[in-house]
């Protein structure tokens, strides 16, 4: 690991200051467990770190039934997978959270990390996308929120501007007849990346199904929603065909790669896979 400098600013305004002024050459330190490994390895050699553990406002999770959820980008993953209301009303994003790691590595990593990095395969990103989720995001010369399926750009890649730091999610209430489900395909039971990653959502209403929203992580460059599976369910009582249906209509808008890990056209087959399975789930919580 080089040298560097470290600072600890106290507002967002400071920290986006020295972002910018530092630019190209500065990191953000949040829970540190992507970027501390990057620098021992050499693959981010950054001059200057930027902790934000020390601004104000930026930890914590409130909720209420006019104003929905909203989580502080520096909220431990741990908080989020164990906090009651997210495991009753966001279930998949409980469920996305207690992926990431170990329970180690999630007493540390936070929710606006694993988003903040542009992975494809981050497991809260397929969550937030089936749970409406908008992105809010400041830096000194003010504030923007952005619905997170546009939050993405390529791998490694997203809209924040230089200066520009996630500061919380938001993702609407949610009542008692809506459910949801995240499932994330992989080898080992802790401590490994995704080959996929589905999460579904929808409200049930005398058995029909409607407000689907279905995430994809790990088949694309970025994370993505399946609209197309979406249009085929909503409105509809699920059916085995239907479900048939929604999970071709998924895979066929995954564009996944083969890598070390496993073949796209594996990929593909479980997006289908999961996608029957998360709908299902989803529409069986959501009736009780």
């Amino acid at each position: 690991m080089r040298n560097f400098e470290f600072f600890e600013p106290t507002t967002i305004e400071e920290a986006s200051n020295l972002l910018k002024q530092y630019n190209g050459k500065a990191e953000l330190l949040a829970g540190g467990t992507d970027l501390i490994i990057e620098m021992k390895a050499r693959t981010a050699m950054p001059e200057y770190v930027i902790s934000l553990e020390k601004i104000p406002g930026l930890v914590g999770i409130e909720y209420d039934e006019g104003n929905g959820l909203r989580i502080g980008a520096l909220t431990k993953m741990r908080t989020v997978e164990q906090d009651s209301t997210i495991r009753e009303r966001y279930t998949a994003l409980a469920e996305g959270a207690g992926e990431v790691g170990g329970v180690q590595i999630r007493h540390l990593a936070t929710i606006g990390g694993n988003i903040s990095h542009g992975s494809p395969a981050a497991d809260t990103a397929a969550p937030l996308l089936a749970l409406g989720a908008q992105v809010n995001i400041a830096s000194a010369d003010g504030e923007r929120t952005v619905p997170i399926e546009t939050f993405f750009l390529g791998p490694g890649q997203t809209v924040l501007e230089t200066g520009e730091i996630v500061t919380s999610f938001e993702c609407p209430a949610r009542g008692a007849n809506e459910g949801s489900q995240y499932i994330k395909q992989k080898i080992r039971e802790v401590m490994d990346l995704a080959f996929v990653g589905v999460a579904s959502s929808a409200k049930t209403d005398n058995g029909t199904v409607s407000d689907v929203k279905i995430g994809l992580a790990a088949v694309a460059p970025t994370p993505l929603r399946a609209t197309d599976a979406e249009a085929i369910v909503n409105g509809n009582t699920l059916t085995a065909e239907l479900l048939e249906q929604a999970a071709t209509a998924a895979s066929a808008q995954s564009s996944p790669i083969s890598d070390l890990r496993c073949s796209a056209e594996h990929r593909r087959e479980m997006v289908g896979v999961l996608t029957r399975r998360t709908l299902q789930a989803a529409a069986d919580r959501a009736q009780g």
